[in-house]
């Protein structure tokens, strides 16, 4: 069994990382004043967030072209991969997981799987990562899937935005009701749904000091709740200098753990507002 992995722009890997391990990586579409750019290829995030700010119009983003993908598939056929696992960000948050479900059956020459992480960012690249290496191991495609299913359960993370109204307008957020009121004094605490694996507002801060330390109670209680070590990254969008700051502060809180950083790039960006903020982890299996 020879088995390639497949991937989207929003698992925000290095090229490293992408190159060592041999990762497929589909871009995501953000349209912003018109224009189309291809995450990752065609915009980086800091260009991405300075044109936003200057931007006409409400940016969006869309599913990549399913024949791009679809050819991608092929070609992985041709080079005599018998199996491409792909993996992809939460159904719930795009739809594009769903298109490649239905769409997998045209692939003749090769058993494609598409895998929904239920998450996004670095924690769906962290699943990419255990996928690739034990592909590259030898692994056959059962045990892989068994793996990802267990550190996806695992992941947890807690998001702090400046307002609610990317989410709204582009129909991410299934709770709103209640929580947009008065936002300017509020910092909406944002989670993935452990049942819905859908982002809800879980919480309002009234400043962004209470909303770090609150975050900093929900993972100890995560890590007293849980019987394995984790690992965790703060992940900005647009904000590396309180990223580090915070980075460090939770370094000596909690030095049983290791930090690191990771970023919110133009697609989940469009999403959570520049300078949203995130403290997200998973299962440290070393």
């Amino acid at each position: 069994m020879k088995i390639a992995v497949v991937t989207d722009s929003t698992a925000y890997l290095s090229e490293e990382q992408i190159q060592a391990n041999h990762i497929k990586v589909v871009p995501i579409p953000v349209i912003l004043d018109g224009t189309v750019y291809d995450e990752g290829k065609d915009i980086q995030s800091a260009q991405y967030y300075e044109l936003l700010r200057t931007a006409k119009t409400f940016p969006n983003t869309s599913q990549p072209p399913l024949g791009e993908v679809l050819k991608l598939y092929e070609n992985l056929a041709h080079e005599g991969y018998d199996t491409i696992l792909s993996i992809h960000l939460a159904s719930t948050i795009s739809g594009f997981v769903n298109t490649l479900k239905g769409a997998a059956s045209e692939i003749q020459d090769a058993n494609v799987v598409v895998y929904d992480s239920q998450i996004t960012v670095i924690l769906m690249g962290e699943l990419v990562l255990t996928a690739a290496k034990m592909a590259a191991q030898g692994a056959d495609i059962q045990a892989i899937l068994a793996k990802m299913d267990e550190l996806r359960a695992t992941t947890g993370e807690y998001f702090i935005v400046n307002d609610l109204q990317n989410l709204v307008r582009g129909g991410r957020l299934s709770n709103a009701a209640g929580f947009i009121g008065g936002m300017l004094k509020i910092k909406p605490l944002l989670t993935f749904d452990d049942d819905s694996h859908k982002i809800v507002a879980f919480e309002k801060i009234r400043s962004l000091k209470k909303a770090y330390a609150r975050i900093e109670d929900l993972f100890t209680q995560e890590l007293e709740r849980v019987d394995y070590p984790l690992k965790a990254w703060v992940i900005h969008a647009n904000d590396p200098e309180a990223a580090a700051q915070w980075r460090q502060e939770l370094e000596a809180k909690f030095p049983q753990v290791e930090f690191a950083t990771s970023y919110f790039g133009p697609v989940i960006g469009t999403h959570l507002g520049e300078r949203a903020i995130a403290l997200g982890w998973i299962k440290d299996e070393r």
